[in-house]
């Protein structure tokens, strides 16, 4: 039985201690700073469990001693930190930041590492880079590449038609943070919140826009490849020109904690939520142009007899099938890990990334090849 250690007792690292310790296969150690976090932790399973601060690192390092790996659930600020512990316990480390600078310092230790460094897990970046990848290995030549991602309240009922499903931190950062993207063939930023468009899909409009991070290393890994490489997030008409008042007329894109605070305070949390994942890959194949498509929606559902929302249970999920994989001995065991990396097909046919499987993929799959 693997020794996992995760690290941040929050709505995402709950559901992965669920998902190991429920799976028989791991023995879960759960730290965070506070013993209110940890005492909420599911009964039905068994943890062992270790308040101590995060952001003291000698204090981290020696609390990740003797483990296989760190899965890192914690706010995006403390990843360097958390990471740096990891190469010091001498353990394999995984991560869900989207924050693009916390990524390079990753990349960073990961180099001439003996354990495994694989940041940018979760759902975007992370799974759906992979699903992208897998569908640009189907043309001879790639043309577009669009990767769309939106956890969404299933009844909207405010302004914003949102409702706050993960890390309100997380939201606001994506919201102001500079954005990469392949445009006629270069790699450039853009800025966040602008770029928006709309589509329908099962009958419903959404809009979406640029968000920063959500690419993960797949930018680099294309560029000189395709013709254009985006990101954006998914949201219901409208929610971008209010955060963009919030943040650029109303100044609080300089005051973050402010804007943390009153969202909070003000848009209510739900579990009843929907995560929508939509790729498009257009090129030419045999001589044709041709599009693929790989697109889903995953909805809130019970894990360990406890309601968990889309966004935790397709987060939680993607980590925990990624971390299944580094066991299996299916991805590499040291170094630099990218989410291209990873095999679509071995992900969905994993006991954790079957979240994200649509009941037509498979035979689509088929068709295809």
């Amino acid at each position: 039985m693997r020794k996992i250690a995760i690290v941040g007792a929050g709505k995402i690292g709950s559901t992965v201690a669920d998902l190991l310790a429920g799976s028989g296969a791991y023995q879960v150690k759960v730290l965070d700073a506070s013993p209110e976090a940890l005492a909420s932790l599911n009964s039905r399973h068994m943890f062992e469990m270790e308040a101590l601060a995060i952001d003291d690192p000698a204090a981290l390092a020696r609390a990740l001693e003797d483990r296989f790996a760190v899965v890192n659930c914690a706010p995006f600020h403390l990843t360097t930190t958390i990471a740096r512990a990891a190469k010091q316990a001498g353990a394999h480390y995984l991560d869900l930041t989207e924050d693009v600078a916390s990524s390079r310092v990753v990349r960073e230790l990961a180099a001439g590492s003996d354990t495994a460094f694989i940041p940018q897990c979760g759902l975007a970046p992370g799974f759906i880079t992979i699903a992208a990848w897998d569908l640009a290995q189907h043309f001879d030549e790639l043309h577009d590449v669009r990767l769309r991602v939106g956890a969404l309240p299933r009844y909207p009922s405010n302004a914003l038609n949102y409702n706050l499903t993960w890390s309100t931190d997380g939201v606001i950062n994506e919201y102001c943070e500079p954005c990469e993207a392949v445009v006629n063939g270069r790699l450039r930023e853009v800025p966040a919140l602008e770029e928006c468009e709309e589509f329908a899909l099962d009958g419903v409009t959404y809009e979406a826009f640029n968000t920063s991070g959500g690419l993960g290393t797949l930018c680099a890994t294309l560029e000189g490849r395709v013709r254009n490489l985006n990101y954006k997030t998914i949201r219901y008409p409208g929610h971008a020109q209010i955060m963009k008042a919030l943040l650029n007329d109303l100044g609080l894109r300089n005051r973050r904690p402010v804007l943390k605070d009153i969202l909070e305070q003000a848009v209510p949390a739900t579990l009843q939520d929907v995560v929508i994942v939509f790729v498009t890959v257009s090129g030419m194949k045999n001589g044709r142009l041709m599009q693929e498509t790989y697109v889903n929606k995953v909805y809130a559902q019970p894990v360990g007899g406890e309601m968990k929302s889309a966004i935790q249970v397709t987060t939680a999920g993607s980590i925990c099938a990624v971390l299944d994989l580094l066991s299996e001995g299916r991805l590499p065991q040291a170094g630099f890990v990218r989410q291209e990396d990873i095999p679509l097909a071995d992900f969905l046919a994993n006991r954790f990334g079957r979240f994200y499987a649509p009941d037509d993929y498979a035979a689509f799959r088929a068709a295809a090849e």
